[in-house]
């Protein structure tokens, strides 16, 4: 099992529905706003790092109104 983090900045606005689109997402976790730099954090449990990938850099990037994100894996 692999546990990542992908941490989401958000166009002005879109924080709420980000969350909604990304919390229903395969292998998400939880999806949380936050203050900070980032306007949410994801939490992934997937079988493997090019699961990491797919969810993180080409589902939850091609969102619009996602402006970028972050991607750490935690090493537990």
């Amino acid at each position: 099992m692999v546990v990542a983090y992908v941490l989401v900045k958000a166009n002005t606005g879109e924080a709420d529905r980000l969350k909604r689109s990304i919390s229903e997402l395969g292998g998400i976790d939880r999806a949380s706003i936050v203050a900070g730099d980032v306007d949410l954090i994801a939490k992934l449990s997937v079988d493997s790092p090019a699961d990491v990938k797919e969810i993180a850099a080409d589902t939850i990037q091609g969102i619009d109104g996602v402006e970028s994100t972050q991607t750490y894996v935690a090493m537990e």
